[in-house]
């Protein structure tokens, strides 16, 4: 998987460079910047802090194809990860954040 952002959706706000553990995400010019996506971990750290889905990440083919990406949508006792396919097809997994680690 790699990590994308999308400019137009982004606000501006550093959450994403807050929590990442790997320091690659930089505000610059208003905006969340990567610095490069080959040393991200994999966290999910940003995709979750989010509260645009500005961020995602892109799947490989096994996972959904080229154009496949997984957001994450952040509600204040939910968290819902939403699959999108490269077909358009959605499929969505809503979590409740006291329980997220039990899995």
């Amino acid at each position: 998987m790699s990590i994308r952002l999308e400019p137009e959706k982004c606000i501006g706000c550093g959450r994403c460079a807050d929590v990442c553990p790997g320091n690659l995400l930089v505000l610059e010019a208003g905006r969340a910047q990567l610095r490069d996506a080959r040393d991200c971990w994999g966290c999910t750290a940003c995709v979750k802090a989010c509260p645009r889905a500005a961020i995602c990440y892109t799947l490989e083919a096994s996972l959904g194809g080229a154009g496949g990406r997984l957001y994450a949508e952040d509600r204040q006792e939910t968290l819902t990860w939403v699959l999108r396919l490269a077909d358009g097809e959605e499929q969505r997994i809503t979590v409740e954040k006291h329980q997220a680690n039990d899995y």
